[in-house]
């Protein structure tokens, strides 16, 4: 078994930042939820899913989740190409973090009256 990292307010700071590096940009969140729960979705299937995204930049954010291990893209060898996408098991394990981020988010204080 592993021993827990141990960390200092500087390691922490840049392992946050990593991190987020990650999952930045406007989509890869949005694309990770269709990807929740062991879904598996081809290219077309995603685009529909997220209407304003685009192909080029569909393409992009997949290419950099598969970089980082979050994402893997299955190729079948068949004319027209079948290409799916399924989250790795450690992306799979992003989903509790994501899910406590939404619980959080609906938590948010009502502004007080003007």
């Amino acid at each position: 078994m592993t021993e827990a990292k141990r960390y200092t307010p500087m390691t922490a700071a840049a392992d946050v930042e990593s991190a987020f590096g990650m999952l930045e940009g406007r989509w890869k969140l949005i694309i990770l939820f269709h990807l929740f729960d062991g879904k598996v979705m081809r290219f077309s299937e995603l685009e529909r899913a997220i209407p304003s995204i685009t192909q080029k930049m569909l393409g992009q954010q997949l290419r950099s989740l598969e970089a980082d291990g979050i994402v893997t893209r299955t190729v079948y060898p068949q004319i027209p190409p079948k290409v799916e996408y399924r989250l790795t098991t450690w992306g799979q394990s992003l989903c509790p973090a994501l899910d406590a981020i939404l619980k959080w988010a609906d938590r948010k204080p009502q502004p007080q009256g003007s």
